[in-house]
């Protein structure tokens, strides 16, 4: 399939194929309004049922998750929507200590087997140290490694990220 620009006819357009191109970082996308939700319990250690309890709560609000990450104590999601979110916290309260986090970007690294790449994390991370990183959402797919940043630092963020893996100032 190829793709043009009804901006520009004559330029070359974009290939789409069903094979997958060289291995590697291809873009850096971003996504804002993002709220962190972090529930904070001893009562998760060892118990059974205890992430799918947390779930029904967002369902029930038809509110889907981005991202998660868990501990054994803790769990963090990320929702792109605070429509019900008195609501959903206000459930999850018997759960444990509630923390939310408004004004939150979910900034997404993504290409061809990047997990496999040799030195994408490295570079990946070292770019980000001046940050402050909420979460990280890694493993889940081998092209895909996401991270959580307050919409704060979003646009150096990126910078960052454009300088460290693409050799861009």
């Amino acid at each position: 399939m190829k793709l043009l620009n009804t901006m520009q006819p004559d330029a070359a357009g974009t290939v789409i194929t069903q094979e997958a191109g060289s291995v590697g970082v291809k873009a850096v996308a971003a996504k804002d309004g993002i709220v962190a939700i972090n529930i904070k319990s001893s009562r998760m250690l060892l118990a059974y049922g205890f992430l799918r309890k947390i779930f029904e709560v967002f369902e029930k609000y038809r509110t889907p998750i981005d991202m998660i990450t868990t501990s054994e104590v803790a769990v963090s999601v990320t929702i792109d929507s605070g429509a019900h979110l008195k609501a959903i916290v206000k459930e999850l309260e018997p759960f444990g200590t509630i923390e939310v986090e408004t004004d939150q970007t979910i900034i997404s690294v993504v290409g061809n087997e990047i997990a496999q790449t040799p030195d994408v994390l490295s570079k990946l991370f070292d770019a980000l140290r001046p940050v402050t990183v909420s979460m990280v959402s890694y493993g889940g797919s081998k092209h895909n490694v996401s991270i959580l940043v307050p919409s704060s630092y979003k646009t150096q963020t990126l910078q960052l990220l454009n300088k460290g893996l693409f050799g861009l100032e």
